[in-house]
């Protein structure tokens, strides 16, 4: 096995996705315009995308780590919209493509158009949360479309294999069809809700944080491969399990937390980074099965379907925002809503890896040996509308929220909001250190017993000073300044104990432990605070 391409793949969308994030065009499509532009080298190996590999090995960690980023909570509070998106509007879209390609491509029968509609059906989980990071979206519209993204996979691939078997004249029927959809459902929630339990009970009682990070990188993998085991949805079982440990991540120890989290970035970045260079790189594959078809023609299919699925979404997203609001009760629990969210919620469709992945899944035949219809135009059309969305939406997205002004964060607000829980917080601690010094087994001396209590003050206070003052002269708040001479006297401690090694006053593994203390140190200083 050739392993230098699939190294060659990693390291290049990396270094890609680290140039392109100086520039401001989003990440995504710089990925993708160069994998473009690479799959024309001469040298340049096919990089074929096998739906074998991309839908168990790739979409459940991407799917685990967008779930677990998400908020439980918010996705609670969304749960009409997200559900009208996630499942309505991935069976409108998936008829009203197949409808029009049915009407547009001379011969394509109309199961196998269903097949394209299916295939093209879903908003991608990576690119819109991808973008939606970028541009900086409302929150709730950003729980919208995480939400769906994180759920319509499991919808467009139960309605993919329904006409793909009805396609391969395998006597699919509405009543299989819907019965098939609802096994996969409740199938994969359910087994969602059977596994969460028992692996966070393994999380927070395996005692080694390298232990639990290695049963985090697997937790996603076994909810898929369970799921699909007993023909329900892997997608949907994932993605419950990782909500209900995203959830309750705050019950497992604070090196776990450190080490998972900074684990789990590095995976992400890889496999978006190599997701989006992978799309790019079809175009020789794609457009070497295309031959009877004219370049003219192929391109009018193209633009054709693209502008179906961008229409398909307003036409589903308005109604399903503004009809059930006809109801006094959802308008009292939702607020009011302007043309404005939709339309972003519209405008955001981007497909991906998934749409791709799905598709060179279609079988070479159909059930009685013949070539499955129009496989590399379905192929084709499917490239080119995952394309036109992420190049076509994902460049507009931007300037286009820019245009329409949405409200930005209140700082303000957020910081004193902070301040208070932080208060309350400090508040707890400072009776529960209380409490345990009245007891003789926790007699401490009074210089010990005052520096827990001026750790609890300086934590308290720092969240208070942001919302004061600034220095003239260095723009910094107080904590700003804090933290930077922190870091400044750490890192003299760290000079030092590298110059104690290097004279071999100390061995290398004093100076590990030595820097890991320093290194935790440093983070309690450097805590995120935005």
């Amino acid at each position: 096995m050739d392993v230098m391409p699939l190294l060659l793949l990693v390291a290049g969308s990396a270094a890609v996705a680290a140039a392109g994030r100086r520039v401001p065009v989003p990440v995504p499509l710089v990925l993708v315009a160069v994998g473009l532009a690479v799959s024309y080298v001469p040298g340049v190996p096919d990089y074929t995308l096998d739906p074998h590999i991309v839908l168990p090995l790739l979409l459940p960690p991407l799917l685990y780590t967008a779930a677990t980023d998400s908020s439980y909570l918010d996705l609670r509070a969304q749960l009409r919209p997200v559900a009208l998106l996630s499942v309505g509007y991935v069976l409108f879209a998936t008829f009203a493509v197949g409808a029009a390609a049915y009407a547009i491509v001379p011969g394509l029968p109309l199961t196998a158009a269903l097949v394209l509609g299916a295939v093209v059906a879903p908003p991608d989980a990576v690119a819109a949360t991808a973008v939606a990071r970028r541009v900086g979206l409302p929150s709730r519209i950003t729980t919208i479309l995480q939400g769906e993204s994180l759920v319509n996979d499991a919808t467009a691939i139960t309605a993919f294999r329904v006409a793909l078997a009805a396609a391969v004249g395998e006597g699919a029927t509405w009543a299989g069809g819907i019965l098939e959809f609802l096994v996969a459902a409740i199938g994969g929630i359910g087994m969602g809700l059977v596994l969460m339990v028992p692996l966070h009970w393994l999380r927070t009682h395996l005692r080694e944080a390298l232990l639990q990070n290695t049963l985090s990188l697997l937790i996603p993998f076994v909810a898929y491969a369970v799921a699909e085991q007993v023909h329900a949805s892997g997608v949907l079982a994932v993605v419950v399990v990782a909500l209900y440990l995203g959830h309750r991540a705050w019950e497992v120890d604070f090196a776990t937390r450190l080490q998972e989290e900074a684990v789990w970035k590095m995976v992400a970045f890889v496999l978006e980074s190599a997701v989006f260079a992978l799309i790019g790189l079809q175009l020789p594959v794609v457009l070497k099965g295309l031959g009877e078809y004219e370049g003219a023609e192929a391109a009018w299919y193209a633009v054709a379907v693209f502008l179906v699925v961008a229409v398909a979404r307003f036409v589903w997203v308005y109604p399903a925002t503004f009809l059930p609001r006809l109801s006094a009760r959802v308008r009292a629990r939702e607020g009011e809503m302007s043309w404005k969210g939709p339309f972003i919620i519209g405008w955001a469709g981007m497909r991906g890896v998934v749409s791709l992945a799905i598709a060179f899944s279609i079988p070479l035949t159909v059930h009685d040996g013949d070539p499955f219809p129009e496989r590399n135009l379905i192929l084709f059309l499917t490239f080119t509308t995952v394309i036109g969305t992420l190049v076509v939406q994902g460049v507009t997205l931007p300037p286009l929220i820019r245009l329409l002004k949405f409200p930005t964060r209140d700082v303000q607000t957020e910081t004193l909001a902070e301040a208070n829980a932080q208060a309350q917080a400090s508040r707890a601690a400072e009776q529960r250190l209380d409490d345990l010094l009245t007891d003789d087994r926790n007699a401490l001396p009074g210089p010990l017993a005052d520096r827990l209590r001026t750790v609890l003050e300086r934590r308290r206070n720092a969240v208070w000073e942001r919302l004061g003052q600034v220095n003239q002269v260095t723009g910094e708040t107080v904590d700003d300044t804090y933290r930077r001479l922190s870091r400044e006297m750490i890192g003299a401690e760290r000079d030092v104990f590298v110059r104690l090694r290097d004279g071999r006053y100390i061995d290398d593994e004093m100076l590990r432990t030595l820097l890991r203390r320093l290194d935790l140190e440093e983070a309690a200083a450097y805590r995120e605070t935005t």
